[in-house]
């Protein structure tokens, strides 16, 4: 990727005030962090002509689809053709930015920038978020400490501290004060009940509300705890009210792009924040966004989960795929991905039309599919993806990596076209009035393609006081693995007949919502053998090399 020294002087990116004209931002509307970074008055009210773009993918491989890269380079096509764009994104991680993903601003010459800044540290949402949540988790045990008149059960605390890495060792620990000892665990800042209710706040007021509503804990008659029986909700919107608002960065092709903050899609919601998805719906006449991993896990919970958050539909879906990736899916080995292998494509397939069914028959939605160009990638295998899917939908090639916007003319123009005659209803895999083991298993065999699921007797439990808090209509967030539909990452393409393991379900009062953990998922990710933090390099004049 390029360096924010490299981009400021080769692509001449333009101070963030020049970039907020784009959307009829004034300078008063802006909080400036620097000259390329800026902070936006929220302004949530709908441009009627507005039209909201999702970018997913298929299950993602080592080989990698590009979806992140794809959304902005197609941005970038959109102000190529004159059309008023803006992108909303979500933040990075550090966890993956020093782990084995990498960060999340694109990649060659469709990238977001400045993209050192972006991908560490940015405008601090993410410290405030982990300071916040830490803040919630000290008070609790401050109380225990002190008398404990809430009477909170120890052993029933559903509230844990986060921290924004990847780091295994702090998946499962005891914290002890020379009064009690209890197990804890971390889970990474992205998976927090916190990232998650900054994404769905839409003013202080609303943040204050869902922070009051966090259940913390049972008592020791199992009646539920909440974070404002504890008088910490103040304290905590104090430190995430600038977090709050979302962040204004550019494109290298100058497209304005609102980037805010970043639940994972494997373990949490995976979408950006609704105040800066709805500020992009006023500001602009077209809102690309993306949603997380695959269409099994991002799109499902955009869909079923944020759209009726938002009261919004996607106008198009763009499922990326790429040609190493299916071969992948299709049974070819890594050392063999720059070979012809029309056999695997074939197979590798059926994936990517798992994805185009389930957005078109399941949701309702439009589809447009792009292959992300490889170098290695032969007329055949193209001819061969392009043939299996011409009754579907059309397939595009784009190349956006080397050539930016330029390398998604053709794709934005398709997708103008399929907006156009999109004037479809919405549809969701389920109703938030089934019970929570219905909802599951809709999503489980409508989305995933599994036979059925399967309780442990911890979920059956969960489900049990879930019900007993009449907590029973709320939405289900699915964390599992990303790499396939079932629960196995191992099991790659289209796995028939498997039954999905649901591990237990956790409550999030204050998000609103279910989490569901299936298999041995967890919500605190680990270090590769060799992260990618130990290539990473800064030179004395503070040049950064080896992020990416």
């Amino acid at each position: 990727m390029l360096s924010d020294i490299e981009i400021s002087q080769n692509a001449k990116i333009l101070q963030i005030e020049k970039i907020a004209k784009k959307l009829n931002l004034k300078k008063e509307d802006l909080n400036f962090y620097g000259k390329y970074i800026a902070k936006v008055e929220p302004k949530m009210a709908k441009n009627n002509h507005s039209k909201l773009i999702l970018v997913t993918s298929i299950n993602p491989t080592k080989a990698g689809n590009g979806k992140t890269t794809v959304s902005i380079g197609l941005g970038d096509a959109f102000t190529i053709l004159k059309k008023k764009v803006c992108l909303a994104l979500r933040e990075p991680s550090l966890g993956p930015v020093f782990g084995m993903k990498g960060g999340a601003t694109g990649g060659g010459f469709s990238q977001i920038v400045p993209m050192e800044e972006i991908n560490l540290h940015f405008t601090g949402d993410f410290h405030a978020i982990t300071s916040a949540n830490n803040l919630l988790c000290s008070v609790i045990d401050n109380h225990i400490y002190f008398g404990n008149t809430l009477k909170i059960n120890p052993n029933k605390i559903f509230f844990s501290r986060c921290l924004d890495v990847n780091d295994r060792a702090l998946r499962d620990l005891t914290i002890c004060s020379n009064k009690y000892s209890r197990k804890e665990h971390f889970n990474i800042t992205a998976a927090s009940e916190i990232m998650a209710i900054m994404c769905l706040a839409t003013s202080l007021e609303d943040l204050k509300n869902r922070l009051d509503n966090i259940i913390v804990a049972l008592d020791e008659n199992d009646n539920p705890v909440y974070a404002k029986s504890l008088n910490a909700t103040e304290a905590m919107a104090i430190l995430l009210k600038n977090a709050l608002k979302p962040n204004l960065v550019q494109t290298l092709g100058r497209t304005p792009a609102l980037v805010h903050l970043g639940p994972f899609a494997n373990i949490a919601h995976g979408a950006n924040s609704v105040i800066a998805t709805k500020t992009a719906l006023n500001l602009a006449d077209y809102v690309i966004t993306e949603a997380g991993f695959g269409a099994d896990l991002g799109a499902e919970k955009f869909i079923d989960f944020k759209c009726r958050e938002i009261n919004e539909k996607p106008a198009c879906a763009v499922v990326v795929a790429t040609i190493p990736a299916l071969k992948l899916h299709g049974g070819a080995s890594e050392e063999n991905l720059n070979e012809e292998n029309i056999t695997a494509v074939k197979e590798g397939i059926k994936n990517l039309v798992w994805h185009i069914d389930v957005l078109k028959n399941v949701y309702n939605v439009p589809v447009v599919v792009t292959l992300n160009k490889y170098e290695t990638d032969t007329i055949n295998e193209i001819s061969a993806v392009k043939n299996a899917l011409k009754d579907k939908c059309e397939v595009i090639v784009n190349s956006v990596f080397t050539d930016g916007g330029k390398g998604a003319i053709i794709l934005a123009k398709e997708v103008l076209k399929t907006i156009e005659s999109n004037n479809k209803p919405l549809h969701f895999a389920y109703s938030y009035n089934e019970s929570v083991e219905d909802k599951i298993r809709d999503i489980a065999k409508k989305v995933y393609g599994a036979k059925d699921i399967e309780l442990s007797e911890t979920a059956k439990e969960d489900i049990k006081t879930i019900n007993k808090l009449k907590l029973d209509t709320l939405p289900i967030i699915m964390a599992k693995t990303q790499f396939s539909l079932s629960a196995d990452k191992n099991l790659l393409n289209v796995p028939e007949n498997f039954v999905l393991p649901i591990k237990n379900i956790e409550i999030r009062g204050g998000a609103g919502f279910l989490v569901a953990i299936c298999g041995s998922m967890l919500l605190m990710p680990a270090l590769p053998k060799k992260p990618v933090s130990e290539d990473m390099q800064i030179d004395s004049s503070g040049k950064i090399k080896g992020l990416f």
